[in-house]
């Protein structure tokens, strides 16, 4: 089973940067697409971004478009989530994702997420 980690989280000023990453182990992501999703307190879940396992397609939120970066480095079995021009409605829990397997249709593994806050 694999497990994932995720890392970067932090306080941050709005305007400011951070970068998230996904370490997995107990399995390559290389077959397999990820995502990131995060939760802000009495919300639910909420899709941020996901790449396909070769990062040919990429999908990002409306509210993250040109602010937000996914991309990954399978050698390093990897998931970076680079995050620019936060604003504090950005405040939540972010998560990695993963599947299953390969042609589930959506993601159903999760790390314990790392918390990402911005401030006015």
């Amino acid at each position: 089973q694999v497990q994932l980690v995720e890392s970067g989280g932090g306080l941050v000023q709005a305007g400011g940067s951070l970068r998230l990453s996904c370490a997995a182990s107990g399995r390559s992501i290389s077959a397999y697409a990820m995502g990131w999703f995060r939760q802000a307190p009495g919300k639910e879940r909420e899709f941020v971004a996901s790449i396909s396992w070769n990062g040919g397609s990429i999908v990002y939120a409306d509210s993250v478009k040109g602010r937000f970066t996914i991309s990954r480095d399978n050698a390093k079995n990897t998931v970076y989530l680079q995050m620019n021009s936060l604003k504090p409605e950005d405040t939540a829990v972010y998560y990695c994702a993963t599947k299953t397997y390969t042609t589930r249709a959506t993601f159903d593994l999760w790390g314990q997420g790392t918390q990402v806050s911005v401030s006015s």
